[in-house]
């Protein structure tokens, strides 16, 4: 792939650019002052075949326009809501994704995240750190985890991996989907709502599009309701989050797990000061293994391009 000029938008994974610097001809984005990027981008337009971008920075359309030669998108992650999807087409541009290799870790982080929100356990890492528990004594009681009832949002890969980390703490599954499917032991609702209404736990496991976009919005809050917990892994637009602080600050939703946010990496501060959330910095799929799995992923779509081969992993 030596001819192959890579535009990387980016730092994201250590071993990805080096193998990228190895094989390719390759261009680093933030090398070049933010105010200068559309000079970078005209400088290098004519050997820059390939982009590769992740989750918090996409490809849009004046990218695309600037980038004649451009010929695929290999992005690392598998959601692709911020790469113009509609342009590609139109350029007949190919795209690429990662799925499958970052499932568990996703799936885990979410029971991960519903736990620690019902049982509290950074609050009482916390509580014991500062020496309360030997000058005030026990931490407060919580609630358990195992027996609740769980709704999912989007019951794909992630969705699934969830519901069969959560039938082992005998948790009955509940889901939502614009399709219904046929899993006998888990009962399907034709609504977000609905679907609220008879879960303890809600689980945002979806693809972000136009559908998708605040998707848990005040009324699916309200029917969770003041002791529900709302555990979003998917993408931060999902939630409408204004409505969810509200919700938290009003009492009307009880807790919530979240692992992204609709502008990152800025978070509201009104859920700093809150007990009853958890808070994590986008790492859903952020382990030495996966990260290294997705990497060879982008890298292997590369390759299949260059060498006319099916991609391995196609969207576009």
């Amino acid at each position: 792939m030596e001819s192959l000029g890579v535009l990387l938008v980016a730092p994201m994974n250590a071993y990805l650019e080096q193998e990228l610097d190895r094989r390719c001809r390759l261009f680093r984005l933030w090398e070049s002052p933010a105010d200068r990027r559309d000079e970078f981008l005209r400088a290098h337009a004519a050997s820059i075949r390939a982009v590769v971008p992740y989750a918090p920075h996409g490809v849009d359309a004046a990218m695309i326009d600037a980038l004649p030669s451009l010929e695929i998108v290999s992005s690392f992650s598998v959601g692709i809501d911020r790469v113009d999807l509609a342009a590609c087409r139109a350029r007949g541009i190919r795209v690429t994704n990662t799925p499958d290799v970052l499932t568990d870790d996703v799936a885990d982080l979410a029971v991960g995240l519903a736990i620690a929100a019902l049982r509290k356990i950074p609050q009482a890492d916390r509580y014991v750190r500062a020496g309360l528990w030997k000058s005030k004594g026990d931490f407060t009681l919580t609630t358990r985890f195992s027996g609740k009832r769980v709704g999912i949002i989007g019951l794909g890969r992630i969705g699934l991996a969830v519901a069969k980390r959560v039938e082992a703490f005998d948790c009955p599954v509940n889901y939502y989907q614009r399709t219904k499917q046929e899993h006998p032991s888990y009962t399907y609702y034709p609504s977000v709502v609905e679907l609220a209404a008879s879960s303890d736990v809600l689980v945002v496991a979806c693809p972000l599009n136009e559908h998708t976009r605040h998707i848990v919005n005040r009324e699916v809050m309200e029917a969770l309701g003041p002791k529900g917990v709302l555990i979003n892994i998917g993408r931060g637009p999902h939630v409408d989050e204004a409505a969810m602080v509200a919700a938290l600050i009003d009492g009307r939703l009880g807790g919530a797990g979240l692992d992204v946010f609709e502008d990152e990496p800025n978070v509201p501060e009104a859920l700093f000061g809150m007990d009853n959330v958890v808070l994590v910095p986008h790492v859903g799929s952020a382990t030495h293994e996966t990260r290294t799995a997705m990497a060879d992923l982008v890298l292997g779509n590369l390759e299949a391009h260059v060498a006319g081969k099916p991609l391995l992993t196609q969207v576009v």
